[in-house]
């Protein structure tokens, strides 16, 4: 399998289980060695008492994000760390997309930069994850 393949098929066998992501009506847009990106969309239940979307569900899109870029060489991993810089707020009906990848990849931990952004291209946050690869396969390459 190429690496493309193997990422692929380890969001597609997260995905089914992923109910937080699918919850909170998220969506797989790309996903490869390393790299992921998810969209989200602002919904009534999502803003705060500023009229704002609250902070925890961009960092929510953000963290899927990581979590299936980090998860893309079948070798399960968890977040061991996270930043999350909020630049600008996001309102009812936006569309936050959450694209990012590795920065680094070692052994069993790995450093994610993950930017989210609307539907104009506006940056609303970067969120840096540090991942911890974990025991265990999501599926054999043999």
């Amino acid at each position: 399998m190429s690496p493309e393949q193997i990422a692929r098929r380890c969001a597609d066998t997260m995905w089914p289980d992923d109910h937080a992501a699918r919850g909170l009506g998220m969506e797989i847009l790309a996903v490869g060695p390393g790299s992921a990106t998810l969209a989200m969309r602002v919904r009534p239940d999502m803003v705060n008492g500023h009229g704002t979307c609250h902070g925890g569900f961009i960092f929510a899109v953000a963290d899927a994000a990581f979590a299936y870029a980090c998860n893309s060489f079948n070798h399960r991993a968890v977040a061991a760390g996270v930043d999350i810089n909020f630049i600008a707020p996001a309102h009812l009906g936006d569309t936050l997309t959450a694209t990012g990848g590795a920065r680094h990849q070692g052994g069993r931990s790995g450093i994610y930069d993950i930017e989210v952004t609307n539907q104009d291209g506006k940056s609303i946050a970067i969120f840096r994850g540090r991942s911890t690869r974990i025991k265990g396969q999501f599926f054999d390459e043999s």
